[in-house]
């Protein structure tokens, strides 16, 4: 009896002693971030998007409110310098209430950022209509006159908004395969969800004005979408991962229709983009080691920082 009763205490002890062997051991393995190459990889990973969410939140705060962060939430700019040339647009009521929206999100999302990594201090970014009027002129390939004003009406404005969100969307379905903590695709899923959202709304905006001529341009939205989608794959140089608004009826899902409210591959699936072809396409210049565009000084963060060396 005794030593039935030493037997069953025994296995008793050797079950509680896996037990608490298996899930502290599958507490290690499920928290990659507490190794160095999860920690290093995911951090720059989730750092480099800040520069793009900084500039959603100034221009979509300036274009509805006339004031930035500098003013709303200056903690969050860590000292970083002023955008240059941002003010407020002269927008309908209801295009103002959705970039107001955005605006607003846009905040949320360099905190939910800063709350998972430190981050860097807002960098320079110019947002002034010169800016703005020279990615037109590329898209052109010539000078439009007068030059191209995005805080001029809503119509404007919509177009200039159609360079914002898309690109950092491609970024973010780039960057979660490559993340290895699951708080860090958590929250990179989270970004993707609200950016892919504007960018819908902004798209939907614009397309129900595709005809509609851009004055003095005599130019329609739905060209104007054409020509920026056909810059920024010029300048990411990894082929067509950017659409317009209207496709020959081949590029349109299945083959069937030639509207492209939404922007996908052959399947349908959103495009990718690495943090190289994002530099390329935000500075201008089809060169990650060749700031300028809406980041004079360029972009911050160990991934851009590699390339100003």
């Amino acid at each position: 009896m005794g030593n039935t009763k030493e037997r069953r205490n025994l296995l008793v002890s050797t079950v509680m002693v896996l037990f608490f062997f298996n899930t502290n051991h599958y507490q290690v393995m499920s928290c990659p971030d507490q190794t160095t190459n999860c920690t290093d990889q995911d951090k720059k990973l989730l750092e480099f998007p800040l520069n793009l969410e900084y500039l959603e939140a100034e221009f979509f705060l300036f274009g509805a409110l006339g004031f930035g962060l500098d003013k709303f939430a200056p903690n969050l700019t860590m000292g970083g310098p002023s955008p240059i040339g941002a003010q407020k647009a002269k927008l309908d009521p209801l295009t103002r209430d959705i970039v107001l929206q955005f605006a607003w999100q846009e905040v949320g999302h360099l905190r939910a950022i800063k709350k998972t990594v430190t981050g860097f201090a807002r960098p320079l970014l110019d947002l002034s209509i010169k800016s703005f009027a020279e990615v037109m002129d590329d898209a052109f390939g010539r000078k439009l006159v007068p030059p191209f004003n995005p805080y001029a009406n809503s119509h404007n404005y919509l177009i200039a908004s159609y360079l914002v969100p898309y690109v950092g969307l491609t970024g973010y379905v780039g960057a979660n395969p490559k993340l290895q903590c699951p708080d860090s695709r958590k929250l990179v899923a989270g970004l993707l969800g609200v950016e892919s959202g504007q960018d819908a709304v902004i798209r939907t905006m614009l397309y129900a004005r595709a005809t509609h001529m851009v004055h003095p341009y005599g130019i329609t939205v739905a060209a104007f979408t054409d020509r920026i989608s056909r810059l920024r794959n010029k300048l990411g140089k990894m082929g067509v991962k950017d659409e317009g608004l209207v496709v020959p009826k081949a590029m349109g899902a299945e083959g069937q229709v030639a509207g492209n409210v939404l922007v996908g591959d052959e399947l349908s699936l959103a495009f990718d983009r690495t943090p190289e072809e994002i530099l390329r396409i935000v500075y201008g210049s089809g060169n990650e080691r060749v700031p300028g565009g809406f980041y004079p000084k360029g972009a911050d963060g160990e991934i851009a920082k590699s390339y100003l060396v």
